[in-house]
């Protein structure tokens, strides 16, 4: 098995941290359980503060922390690499309209948090129905909300 984490270069590790904190319902504090050696090793990295200001961790403890990295330069092009949150649990079931709506009111809450919208995506093949959001986090990554 390999352990891994997802490390994103930042400006301002703080802010990005906050704002994917809300954005992915991670915390800032490695959880503890399950009781496995890297969550140890992170608790044991933070001495007497209460939190990391640039790490986030899964508060259930399955799926791989995010670290953001100061780096001296903007964003600057594409993301080679980006997220895509899906508030609605990739539920087929769920009549579009009803996906729509919630993968719309995921899209509010991350504007109000300082994310923007690229631009809205719809297909309404009956073979294939999908709907998604491009948008930038507060230092222009871009990720998508379907």
């Amino acid at each position: 098995m390999v352990f891994w984490q997802l490390t994103i270069d930042a400006n301002d590790p703080a802010l990005l941290a906050r704002f994917w904190a809300q954005a992915l319902g991670y915390r800032p504090t490695p959880p503890a359980e399950p009781a496995t050696t890297w969550n140890a090793h992170f608790r044991g990295r933070l001495g007497g503060a209460a939190a990391f200001e640039d790490r986030l961790f899964d508060p259930a403890g399955l799926r791989p922390p995010l670290w953001f990295q100061r780096v001296p330069r903007e964003h600057a092009g594409k993301n080679r690499l980006h997220l895509d949150l899906y508030p609605t649990g990739r539920d087929d079931a769920l009549p579009q309209a009803r996906r729509i709506e919630i993968v719309e009111a995921k899209v509010a809450e991350l504007v109000a948090a300082g994310a923007t919208v690229q631009r809205r995506t719809r297909g309404d093949d009956p073979a294939d129905l999908y709907y998604y959001v491009t948008m930038h986090d507060p230092e222009g990554n871009v990720f998508c909300v379907s």
